[in-house]
Order: structure tokens, then sequence, then C-alpha cells
């Protein structure tokens, strides 16, 4: 992401999160033991569809924790890097904790509704983990679904071979089971700290 993109995504989630108490902990408070992102206005109601072309909404994963991730299958280093790592965690906190695990549905969504078609979602969230459910859907679906998660994403200029890259923002959000917004896991870290997340605040 430039830094342009990075400032104005910054804004954006800033606005979004300042009612966090995480905010006193960046200024050297002791860590607050309420989940970093509670209270934030993260989330919210979407349709979209999943890899076989079925409608597919926010609420139908009530009851259950979600990783939220929005990326697109064209992404050629840092979203690949990013879902690996994330559904690495995912599967260590499997392995270790399979009756919470069974509580947590990983998602993708793209910001590239124009190439990622539900066969293209399917094919790049098969490559990680049969888990790992792929949703794609109309640029007007996934605009709304970015904004209830203060994504940003932009469409760069299109090369010589009529191909383009994605600007976004790169975040990985653990909800809960209400829809509530509970932390980001550090996808940009390792597998290790995916899954020590995962086990702080999944019960």
């Amino acid at each position: 992401m430039n830094r342009c993109a990075m400032s104005t995504y910054r804004t954006r989630f800033l606005a979004a999160c300042l009612p966090l108490t995480l905010l006193t902990a960046a200024c050297g408070a002791a860590p607050a033991a309420d989940p970093p992102l509670a209270g934030a206005a993260i989330g919210g109601p979407f349709e979209l569809v999943n890899s076989e072309g079925e409608p597919v909404k926010w609420e139908d994963f009530d009851g259950k924790y979600r990783v939220v991730y929005f990326g697109y299958a064209y992404c050629p280093d840092v979203c690949p890097l990013d879902v690996q790592r994330m559904m690495q965690g995912f599967e260590q906190f499997k392995q270790a904790k399979p009756d919470l695990a069974a509580q947590v549905q990983p998602l993708f969504v793209t910001i590239d509704p124009q190439r990622d078609t539900p066969e293209v979602v399917g094919e790049f969230t098969a490559a990680f983990s049969d888990d790992l459910i792929g949703l794609t859907g109309t640029p007007e679906q996934v605009d709304q679904a970015a904004k209830a998660f203060a994504v940003y994403y932009s469409k760069g200029p299109d090369s010589a071979g009529g191909g383009y890259l994605m600007d976004h923002s790169r975040a990985a959000y653990l909800m809960g089971p209400e829809g509530n917004p509970i932390a980001l896991l550090p996808v940009e870290k390792s597998a290790d700290d995916v899954a020590a997340e995962l086990g702080k605040w999944v019960s």
C-alpha cells in the first residue's frame, strides 16, 4: 500500500476505533482486560455469494466467531502470505483446541469482484484450507461489506497486458459470536502469533 493510501486508511480506521480503550495502552498504560476492538464501529450486515454462487449473509454466521480477511485472488504477494499465516495459525489452534476451533469460521472477502468470480475465489481459498470460505459479489455488495469493516481499497492502473493491482488495507479481524469486533489477528507476523491470539480470545 502506498503512503497516501495508508494515510487514508489509518484516518478511517481510527475514526471507527476511537471508543477503544486500546488508545490508552498506546500511551504506556497497562493493557486493558477487554478485547482490543471492543466498542469499535467495525462489522455489520452484508450479503455476498460463496464459491458455489449461493447467497451468504453476515447473520448466517451468528453464534460463531468469525475471522475476516479482505484481499483478492490475483494479489501477487501480501494476500497469499497473510492468508497462509492466518490459516496455518488457525490449523494450529484447531489441532490444540478442536472444540473451540469448531466455533470459528474463517472468511476471505474479495475486494476485486471484477476478476474474482465465485469459481476464482473458490480456487484461491481451497489452496489454503477447506475451512476457509471465499466470498464475492457485485461491486456494490463488496463495497458495502468493505465499508462495514472500515476497509480501504482502490484499483490501480491497467498494465500494458491489461492486468492491474489492487491497493488495499491489510487486516484480519476476529469477530465474536454476536458479530462484535474483538481483535486484529497478527497475520503480518507468524502462524504462531495468529494461533496465540485465537487462543487468547476464543473461549
